[in-house]
């Protein structure tokens, strides 16, 4: 009797190799289905902000009514009013739009498809199974994903998922992710809201005065909408505002929140430690660093973008626009950024800055 043949644990009988593998069959290959499913109530912070912008909308149109029809009889001024006022209204539920629509960066596609994720273009096999990419690098795989992570990629623990050039989640959006794809629109939206609430105040405010020195000329009711409207003009204009300043910071330097707020990020940058002579791990972690060690890293922090290239080439890369009137589109909703969201230009000078932050970690840890 013949020996019983093992069955191999591969085969490849039924197998067709293809020469190319198509993006829309990497993009099914990820359904999310290993993500968590947004629920209800997920959505009531976004039904807040949209309360929040819609709530001055009925005091306003009364104030404009009363005092600019009724009470100075200026039916242009009330009209350009309304249209400034809800010119902005539209411009920030444009961008309020894409933010919420818009995919903020698919990160687990092939990298060499991140520059047109939507196109049917082929790749080919040895390019789908051996990227140029070295993903062995520190912070270049992702472990939960188990996928390839591009640089400037974080890995969302809310949305289950990697975001390419993941600026923050926001729950305010929607409970989405803000990155690649939605970070000028998030710009833009705060922005939008930030004009339009420091609009309001200043109609609100020049209405009321003019209620302290005519009280007998207006209606009795008219100043308590104004005064609310005030107030909340001016709060909504310092918070939001102060947000917006913020990220205007971040594009003139080109960091993401994340970076900025992040200095122990450096560490997978840094050049190869010595092999001997210290025990770091190569790169050092955060958690086997010293005090020194600590304070040495934040304070390079505050000096080393790795990415800034130059105010100008920065803007660019967040709001550039390639086309003659791409510029129209940007200030409609904001738009994407440029890019694959895979790649980005360094600044060269942070090289020797990183490399003197390797010796001196080195050095601590040899002294301590």
């Amino acid at each position: 009797m013949a020996p019983r043949r093992a069955s191999p644990l591969l085969s490849f009988e039924n197998l067709e190799l293809d020469s190319s593998i198509s993006n829309a069959t990497l993009k099914d290959s990820y359904d999310e289905s290993d993500a968590p499913v947004k629920r209800w109530y997920d959505y009531i912070p976004l039904f807040g902000t949209v309360c929040l912008i819609l709530a001055p909308h009925p005091s306003l149109l009364y104030v404009l009514v009363d005092f600019h029809l009724q009470t100075l009889h200026q039916p242009v001024v009330f009209i350009l009013h309304l249209l400034a006022t809800y010119s902005l209204t539209f411009l920030a539920f444009s961008s309020l739009i894409v933010c919420v629509a818009r995919d903020p960066g698919p990160a687990n596609l092939i990298p060499s498809q991140g520059a047109n994720a939507d196109a049917d273009d082929e790749i080919s096999l040895t390019d789908a199974l051996m990227p140029n990419e070295d993903y062995t690098a520190p912070g270049r795989w992702c472990h939960k994903c188990w996928a390839p992570k591009p640089e400037r990629t974080h890995h969302c623990s809310i949305c289950g998922r990697c975001v390419l050039k993941m600026d923050h989640h926001c729950p305010w959006l929607g409970s989405t992710c803000i990155g690649h794809r939605t970070y000028p629109a998030f710009v833009h939206f705060l922005c939008s809201v930030t004009l339009l609430a420091t609009y309001i105040a200043i109609i609100s405010i020049s209405a009321l005065l003019y209620a302290f020195h005519n009280p007998f000329l207006v209606h009795e009711f008219t100043p308590v909408h104004e005064l609310g409207l005030a107030f909340a003009g001016i709060v909504f204009s310092l918070v939001i505002g102060s947000f917006a300043c913020y990220h205007l910071y971040l594009i003139s330097t080109n960091q993401t929140t994340l970076e900025n707020i992040t200095p122990f990020m450096l560490l997978r940058h840094l050049p190869p430690l010595p092999r001997s002579g210290h025990s770091l791990s190569d790169p050092p972690l955060e958690p086997e660093l010293g005090y020194p060690q600590r304070r040495l890293v934040k304070d390079a922090h505050e000096k080393i973008r790795i990415y800034d290239v130059g105010f100008r080439r920065n803007w660019e890369h967040v709001f550039g626009w390639k086309t003659r009137f791409g510029w129209a589109h940007r200030l409609w909703y904001g738009g994407a950024s440029q890019g694959d969201g895979r790649n980005f230009p360094r600044n060269q000078r942070t090289d020797d800055m990183l490399a003197r932050l390797a010796i001196e970690l080195v050095k601590v840890d040899r002294n301590s």
